[in-house]
């Protein structure tokens, strides 16, 4: 008894098909391929086709609130650097101590803001 073999031909010509079609076609592609497979696997084993239950696609997750803190972050150093040469020249220390602690509550606000 032979064993059945995925025809190489037709998974080649879906490939190519697929090439045509461009990445949209992405997941029809690969659930044909994996029927194909299956089904090859099921003739080996000897065995009907199995009725395998396939999972429900999840719906798209929600693109969760994107925590810009790290942004926040880099642009307050970024922005510190000339703040800092100015307000000291400008108002001396007692400047350059409220401009840092205004750049320090900025961003812990923005760290402890109530999210949505």
């Amino acid at each position: 008894m032979t064993t059945p073999r995925l025809p190489r031909e037709d998974l080649a010509a879906a490939l190519a098909a697929r090439r045509e079609l461009g990445p949209d076609y992405d997941d029809a592609f690969i659930e044909t391929v994996v029927d194909r497979i299956e089904e090859a696997l099921d003739a080996r084993a000897g065995s009907a086709p199995a009725q395998r239950r396939r999972p429900a696609p999840a719906a798209a997750p929600a693109r969760p609130d994107r925590d810009h803190s790290l942004a926040l972050a880099v642009l307050s150093l970024l922005a510190a650097i000339p703040l800092t040469a100015i307000t000291a020249l400008n108002a001396g220390l007692g400047g350059l101590i409220f401009t840092l602690v205004m750049i320090v509550l900025l961003n812990v606000t923005y760290a402890f803001r109530p999210r949505r």
